[in-house]
């Protein structure tokens, strides 16, 4: 399959990105037409410390989507948590609208909520809750492995340096919760709308530093009645168990094989 790295000046970030697509190649069958048929697409988001590339060094997902009709975009978008920053940059902005709008007039990739999911660890699995819960009508299934799935529990860290660092990019914890940040707030939102939600999925290990926000977050979902399916095993905040995840998520997706 093609691997593809893009590189291009986004207007919401003013500034230039760079994105790594997988591609899915349909055999030629020696007709001289082309497939003008669109791909479903997995945006496949990194965590706190990564980047872009992230995902291909540390697992086979090339590997894992070869036998798919699957587009995988995977972005940068540093240490912002997938947010319009208060003091930074308008990275929001970018993932949920520049980046799908960017990507599909460069690739033939669909626009159809059935053929559109999302995934990621840590950060990466706040930032995916995030797009499918502000987004309902655009996503049919978004994973989380390792989530940051409940920020408020971030600011009992005192440190200085981190307390310093969630201020730039979600405020003070007042100005977080309830906000379009807040994935409890988003969670009420969804199902308040009405909408069709898209299937979720959790996973955390039982020996990861996340794994009270993971249940936190499971009970509010169960309260509200979401279509979130929670699993957890031994594990903790390591690639091992992410490159396990990201394959049990694929095989949950309705995919075709390529011809």
């Amino acid at each position: 399959m093609p691997l593809i790295h893009a590189d291009f000046f986004s207007q919401a970030l003013q500034l230039c990105v760079e994105v790594d697509v997988i591609l899915p190649l349909r055999p030629w069958k020696g007709t001289g037409t082309r497939d003008d048929s669109r791909h479903p697409t997995l945006y496949l988001l990194h965590g706190l410390s990564d980047d872009h590339t992230i995902w291909q060094r540390r697992t086979s997902i090339e590997r894992y989507v070869e036998e798919y009709d699957l587009a995988v975009v995977m972005p940068a978008v540093h240490r912002s948590f997938y947010t319009d920053m208060k003091a930074g940059y308008r990275y929001w902005t970018y993932v949920s609208e520049e980046l799908p709008y960017v990507m599909r007039s460069l690739f033939p990739l669909s626009d159809k909520r059935e053929d559109n999911f999302v995934a990621g660890l840590s950060m990466g699995g706040y930032g995916s809750f995030k797009l499918a819960l502000s987004h309902p009508e655009r996503f049919a299934a978004a994973a989380s492995f390792s989530g940051a799935l409940h920020m408020a529990l971030a600011y009992q860290d005192p440190t200085p340096e981190w307390q310093a660092e969630l201020n730039r990019i979600f405020g003070s914890l007042d100005e977080y919760q309830g906000s379009a940040n807040d994935l409890f707030a988003l969670a009420e939102q969804a199902k308040a709308s009405g909408k069709p939600l898209p299937t979720l999925y959790a996973w955390c290990g039982t020996e990861d530093f996340l794994l009270p926000a993971n249940h936190l977050f499971r009970d509010h979902a169960e309260k509200l009645g979401l279509p979130l399916t929670y699993r957890e095993g031994p594990g903790d905040h390591s690639w091992k168990y992410w490159d396990e995840q990201i394959q049990v998520f694929l095989q949950m997706l309705p995919l075709k094989k390529l011809a």
